[in-house]
């Protein structure tokens, strides 16, 4: 039996990671292939049959996960980023989430029969959106800034409140039979905000206190935090039911939002282990469902799932969106935008064994009847979100343009090439005299230290996908990239080296794998580039064609090129780098620093030789 288990166990943690991985290479959602590997292994092979692997510890185990995806989401959600879509966000968890509510269980109850009482508790239900589906959508669409923090602050904000509804309406499920049951419900309302909210305030200033004065030591601030969320939802539970996953939302918004508290480590663990918990419980949870269930509710359970994307959320966004300023389209993708997530499937299978234990005939049609709703708009919306997205003009830019940090003579002629090329190029730096020149000439600037909390809550990014450090200062260049390599990915983050680096020993220099790609070339410093600029080397552009090749390229600048980028066919921008094999075909347009034809000697030695990429195989 302990073997079962081990294998059981082991095999939930890689069709968790085999999941993940083909919803990568597809390009799609995780909770689809969670949700299918879910169902292939639990009622079609019954490889995992969860109720018996896990007893009475299932639903502990669940309710625990969920405090952690909450609190994980919370800590991204920033006051700031409310600024102008603060009434919306209010508007869809409380007016918004009623509309859908009122909606939803009528259609429950008018196309699958369910008794009032039951179709208000499923109507509870789904009124929460899922964050971990909206944020890999998010990614997918890029809408504007507006769209995006609305969807993302309402699919946090509503999970704790869509399950504090279903708690009520449980309740009012179970308690109708009793006399004053109005003020009983009240009562209970009130309990569980007050506490969860009590709870969750208190913990965060407490925590943000003892870490701000490092009471805690740097390599258990991860653990220590994990711990304080299991303890904050525990003991926020056993004061009222059902007040956990309030207390861990606010926990987590009030720890985002202290002033001078670095917590990005600990949103790192969090996210990573958000990952693995929201992959096993996909898993799990799917391999609880009969296909008997899903075939018993059939055509009128897609029925309820048309009714919900194309009447209730939409209504619910309308109401909502009136005197928010948020325009016709942006109110249309957003009303488009609404999957459901763990949240759902989590709370529809606690409320569900709840309800098989009164001895209700209809309890088992419950998860079912979520997870049809959860895959139907996950896979739709996901289908056609980017699309509509595009049509309604709602659409960020695609990240092409390059944030370089620095503004020296060296950083402008990069960026000067970039925009004659048609790339956006922002340069940011705390020099003011060298960024009003490259004002003067035309380049978008950012004055101050990309690395301040000022830069993280104003400087815009939209449609920059890179990071160019070219400060000439080696420290700086390295802790920009560090900070940077969350936003754009470590492939996108580059730094141009410098001579003190190449002087100071090992012990001396920032680690490697801590900083940026080096640009261009090994030997190419920013010491080196400035010379050559300030001795008349030209930055420029060069077509290539079947007639004249990388190779013609090369034998016509021989001895005086540094080749900087590559556009390739696509028209993407290529950087080179010691570790990129490029490989210039007819039809690209090379980039390159090329010293004049009268160049001294010296000034040529300063040039490194370039190496074609092997193109043998």
């Amino acid at each position: 039996m302990n073997t079962d288990i081990l294998i059981a166990l082991t095999g939930i943690g890689l069709l968790s990671l085999l999941a993940q991985w083909a919803a990568w290479r597809a390009r799609l959602p995780g909770i689809l292939f969670l949700l299918l590997f879910g169902l292939l292994a639990g009622p079609a092979t019954g490889f995992l049959k969860p109720d018996e692997l896990f007893g009475e510890l299932l639903f502990p185990i669940v309710s625990l996960s969920v405090a952690v995806i909450l609190f994980e989401g919370s800590l991204t959600l920033r006051f700031a980023e409310l600024k102008g879509v603060g009434g919306m966000v209010r508007n869809l968890v409380t007016i918004g989430a009623l509309v859908t509510w009122i909606v939803t269980a009528a259609a429950v109850h008018l196309l699958l029969g369910f008794e009032v009482k039951l179709a208000l508790l499923f109507g509870a239900l789904v009124v929460v959106t899922g964050p971990t589906v909206i944020v890999p959508i998010l990614r997918t669409v890029r809408p504007n800034s507006a769209v995006s923090n609305v969807l993302r602050w309402e699919g946090i904000v509503i999970d704790p409140l869509g399950a504090l509804l279903a708690v009520l309406a449980l309740n009012l499920y179970l308690s109708a039979e009793q006399e004053n049951v109005l003020g009983l419900i009240l009562w209970i309302f009130a309990q569980i905000t007050l506490t969860g909210t009590v709870m969750g305030i208190a913990a965060g200033y407490a925590t943000a206190w003892l870490l701000r004065r490092y009471y805690v030591p740097d390599y258990l601030r991860n653990v220590f935090t994990l711990l304080l969320v299991f303890v904050v939802f525990t003991v926020s539970d056993l004061i009222s039911h059902e007040s956990g996953l309030l207390a861990v939302t606010l926990f987590g918004i009030t720890l985002a939002n202290q002033k001078d508290l670095d917590i990005d480590d600990i949103l790192e663990f969090k996210e990573t282990v958000s990952i693995l918990l929201i992959s096993a419980l996909f898993i799990i949870l799917a391999a609880r469902i009969q296909p008997t269930e899903l075939v018993e509710i059939g055509w009128a359970g897609l029925g309820v799932l048309a009714v919900l994307m194309l009447v209730a959320r939409p209504l619910s966004v309308l109401v909502s969106a009136i005197g928010t300023g948020l325009t016709l389209r942006e109110q249309a993708l957003v009303a488009w935008i609404g999957p459901r997530g763990i949240v759902c499937a989590a709370v529809a299978a606690i409320i569900a064994l709840r309800l098989e234990a009164s001895g209700d005939p209809q309890a088992h049609l419950f998860v079912p009847l979520a997870f049809m709703i959860i895959i139907g708009t996950v896979v739709i919306q996901s289908a056609t979100a980017k699309p509509l997205a595009a049509l309604l003009g709602v659409r960020d830019p695609a990240p092409r343009g390059v944030l370089i940090m620095g503004s020296g003579l060296v950083a402008r002629r990069i960026a000067k090439a970039l925009l004659d090329l048609g790339f956006q190029a922002k340069l940011a730096d705390s020099n003011w005299s060298a960024i009003r020149d490259a004002r003067m000439e035309g380049i978008d600037t950012w004055y101050g230290n990309v690395v301040s909390e000022r830069a993280d809550n104003q400087l815009d990014l939209v449609g920059i996908g890179k990071l160019f450090a070219m400060s000439g200062r080696p420290h700086l260049d390295a802790l920009c990239c560090a900070h940077y390599r969350s936003v754009f990915g470590g492939r996108n983050v580059f730094e141009l080296g410098t001579s003190i680096d190449q002087e100071i020993g090992p012990s001396h220099r920032v680690a490697r794998h801590r900083r940026g790609s080096l640009l261009f070339h090994e030997d190419m410093t920013y010491g080196r580039f400035l010379h050559l600029l300030q001795a008349g080397a030209q930055i420029t552009t060069t077509p290539l064609s079947d007639k004249f090749d990388m190779d013609s390229y090369a034998e016509q600048y021989a001895g005086r090129f540094l080749p900087l980028f590559m556009i390739d066919t696509r028209d993407h921008l290529q950087v080179f780098t010691p570790q990129a094999e490029l490989k210039p075909v007819a039809g690209c347009k090379i980039v390159s620093l090329i010293a004049p034809e009268e160049a001294e000697p010296q000034l040529l030695d300063q040039i490194p030789s370039y190496a074609a990429a092997d193109d043998s195989d």
